[in-house]
């Protein structure tokens, strides 16, 4: 039997004092004030601002929001600590019918419900497909959706089907990812729809009525406006407050039909946290990080270490994504930087940066572990090496790549790339800023109307992670069939919209008396598990 008593009696004094220096300012569920969090709580910090729980808008895309909106809005499928997909049957099970066009027919768990008592239904799927696929209305980033022909849903039904368009949804398990299936009466009841008007405007795909929809769909998850009626959970914690430097504070989801959450509380820290101030207070239990070289609060040394530390390369690829207008209006243009980028190079400055040895990344969509691999080389060989030749079309060309900044590892990996395409004449600027995201990127956007406008971004490129089973909606990439899987990968490097660059490097630290704890690099991170995760005693 695990307990809840973390420190001695003796030593609280001491703690009160350190966690002044600590402390932080909560908006209650109430719209009131807590002058200060409990001293003595379960802490979990992570690499990634906290900003919003929706990870399907461009917000949440670019933040990593699956860290948070996967334990409010589980994935059907969740990633395992190998990669693998495990079925989420506390939310939903699916069935695949095999045809041209492959349907998948999905039965949601009769009990699953959010934390306000509403039932989840496939209302909540139509939302999450058509916000997925109206980009240009909803703000969105959810490239599978763009290989989905038709969502089938009556209002009020837990089945729903999902039908794929003609030789495409190989990787259907990706869909209803952590975070992006959020609570659609919520929204309706806000705009002041009832659940048939919502989904009569979802299927018609009315752009007028959708509006006020999409609007709150878009913002109405963000964290620094913390809505406790919208951000209500399907997972196993709610968000109880918002602290003022984007701290959570998570309680237990009592309406959670799965397994009940060990640890009744749990404050959340976002990177920018103070985490050796955290530590004094004894406020941090795990941590996930990302490129984290030196973790100063944590003295390997002592005997009464309290923390295990496992650095590792991750699931996911760091890459560039390109623009698609100004200087990478073209594929030529796209293929020209592409030629000049040296993996090796910028995963040794990640490396260096980091602690952790990563591999450079050649392929779209495999992550760097993935048996199937060496059977892609007759493609990726010629990446495997600049091409200043090709290289030379862009010379006297100003690239600007940006980055969640401030980021001292990313920054190197950008000044890695500067020095690998200066031969060519290309200057590659640093153009980071903080919270910087994909619609910073200078692009072809398509409005709410439908018409392509040119948006001047401040960014020709933006250096982030991505799991490479989620992207690429345009693209089969069935690793079931290598042959295709070789076809895809030279049209992704023909269209060079996107640049693999290396494995995202994990520091993962973890107090030894947690039970449970159980390392995993994809997208919803260390915590996937965290309603499992048991607290020990300290000594």
């Amino acid at each position: 039997m695990f307990s809840t008593v973390k420190g001695s009696l003796t030593n609280k004094a001491a703690k009160i004092a350190v966690a002044l220096v600590a402390v932080v300012t909560l908006s209650s569920c109430g719209g009131g004030k807590l002058s200060q969090p409990p001293i003595d709580h379960f802490g979990y910090a992570v690499g990634t601002p906290l900003l919003t729980t929706n990870a399907a808008t461009t917000l949440g895309a670019s933040t990593n929001a699956d860290i948070i909106g996967g334990r409010m809005f589980p994935a059907v499928f969740v990633k395992g600590p190998s990669g693998q997909f495990i079925p989420n049957r506390d939310i939903a099970t699916a069935q695949v019918i095999p045809a041209p066009q492959q349907r998948v027919e999905y039965t949601i768990n009769s009990t699953a419900s959010y934390s306000d008592g509403v039932p989840v239904t496939c209302t909540d799927f139509l939302l999450a497909y058509k916000a997925g696929s109206l980009r240009g209305l909803f703000n969105s980033l959810v490239p599978l959706m763009e290989q989905v022909d038709r969502l089938e849903c009556a209002p009020g039904e837990k089945k729903f089907s999902v039908v794929f368009k003609t030789d495409v949804g190989s990787r259907w398990r990706s869909l209803f990812g952590p975070g992006t299936v959020v609570p659609s009466h919520a929204i309706a009841h806000r705009v002041g729809m009832s659940e048939e008007q919502l989904v009569a405007a979802l299927q018609s795909e009315n752009s007028g009525a959708l509006m006020p929809v999409a609007k709150v769909w878009r913002e109405g998850f963000d964290l620094k406006h913390f809505d406790p009626e919208l951000q209500v959970s399907a997972g196993p914690y709610k968000i109880a407050s918002v602290a003022d430097n984007g701290a959570l504070q998570l309680v237990r989801n009592e309406s959670f039909n799965g397994d009940v959450a060990s640890i009744e509380k749990v404050m959340m820290w976002p990177r920018s946290a103070n985490l050796a101030e955290v530590n004094q207070a004894n406020s941090v239990e795990v941590a996930d990080l990302i490129g984290v070289g030196e973790v100063s609060w944590v003295n390997r040394d002592d005997p009464n270490n309290r923390f295990t530390i496992e650095r590792t390369p991750g699931h996911l690829t760091e890459q560039l994504t390109l623009g698609n207008a100004g200087v990478f209006a073209s594929a030529p243009a796209r293929q020209a930087f592409a030629a000049c980028v040296d993996q090796n190079a910028v995963a040794a400055a990640s490396s260096k940066a980091a602690g952790v040895e990563v591999p450079p990344v050649w392929t779209h969509l495999t992550s760097v572990a993935d048996s199937i691999n060496p059977q892609l080389e007759g493609v990726i060989a010629k990446h495997r090496h600049t091409d200043l030749a090709v290289a030379e079309r862009l010379r006297g060309v100003t690239i600007r790549v940006g980055y969640l900044g401030p980021d001292e590892r990313k920054k190197e990996m950008v000044a890695a790339i500067a020095a690998s395409c200066a031969p060519a004449g290309i200057t590659v600027v640093d153009a980071s800023v903080e919270n910087q995201s994909f619609e910073d990127i200078h692009r072809i956007q398509q409005t709410p109307s439908g018409v392509e406008v040119e948006v001047p971004g401040t960014i020709d490129a933006l250096l982030h992670a991505a799991d490479p089973n989620v992207g690429f909606g345009h693209i089969n990439g069935d690793i079931g069939d290598v042959e295709k899987l070789r076809a895809e990968e030279q049209r992704l490097w023909d269209e060079s919209d996107v640049i693999p660059l290396a494995s995202q490097p994990r520091t993962l630290i973890y107090d030894k008396n947690v039970a449970n704890i159980v390392v995993n690099t994809a997208q919803s991170g260390i915590g996937w598990n965290m309603e499992r995760w048991q607290e020990g005693k300290k000594p």
